[in-house]
């Protein structure tokens, strides 16, 4: 099954965070990915831009629409996200538990009803 962690958290103002600790956090995110492929479940992981550097596109009623900014204008967006292929729902639990931006993030935990592998959709 697979699931994604979703990271959520606030975006920080610059300088906000020490440069020793954004480099013991990018240490830390690497040691657990290096866990999950060890593991054998890591599908995919990527750590996103911060949300001013966003685009939205919407087309409805046939009207494209582009937008700069995020779709919403919240306190916390999408940071990050981890696909897991694992067992079941505990499984990816007790992954979304050792996920280290639990330290400063919510990490919101999705099954996957629907997945594309290489052009191929499986559920």
């Amino acid at each position: 099954m697979r699931y994604a962690l979703l990271i959520n958290n606030a975006e920080p103002a610059p300088g906000e965070i020490p440069a020793q600790a954004i480099d013991e956090m990018k240490a830390a995110i690497r040691a657990y990915t290096d866990a999950l492929q060890a593991a054998g479940v890591l599908v995919a992981a990527e750590i996103l831009a911060s949300p001013t550097a966003t685009q939205t596109v919407t087309r409805r009623d046939g009207d494209l629409r582009v937008q700069e900014g995020p779709f919403a204008e919240t306190r916390e967006a999408l940071a990050g996200v981890f696909v897991l292929d694992v067992a079941d729902h505990d499984a990816a639990m007790a992954w979304a538990e050792k996920l280290p931006a639990t330290q400063y993030a919510v990490v919101e935990v999705r099954r996957s009803v629907l997945s594309c592998v290489d052009g191929v959709w499986s559920d």
